[in-house]
């Protein structure tokens, strides 16, 4: 029963990690131009456009319903990427976001 419980453990971990991968990856791609790779905005196009900093507390305080509604439908001047992205890889993304918390 143990080594079972483990080996599901091993599972959930490995399936956990893919997942935060693949969220920063996405970010990488589509968010990181604007937010920067540390998700600040004090990139050139991000401080034009008045990104903002996905650690400040009340980016972080937003459900991750909200700020995936964000990634999907867009904000002021941020695109939606709900044409691009599905809602696993929206989900990702957030959960990227999050380790940006302060």
């Amino acid at each position: 029963m143990m080594k079972k419980n483990l080996s599901v453990l091993a599972v959930l971990t490995l399936l956990a990690t893919a997942a935060f991968a693949d969220g920063a990856a996405t970010f990488k791609a589509k968010c990181a131009m604007c937010h920067g790779p540390d998700g600040k905005g004090q990139t050139p196009v991000g401080k034009t456009m008045k990104a903002r900093d996905l650690g400040l507390p009340e980016v972080q305080k937003q459900s991750d319903e909200a700020l995936s509604k964000v990634v999907a439908d867009g904000k002021g001047k941020m695109p939606g990427y709900k044409s691009s992205l599905g809602p696993d890889e929206i989900k990702q993304v957030v959960a990227f976001v999050r380790t940006f918390k302060k």
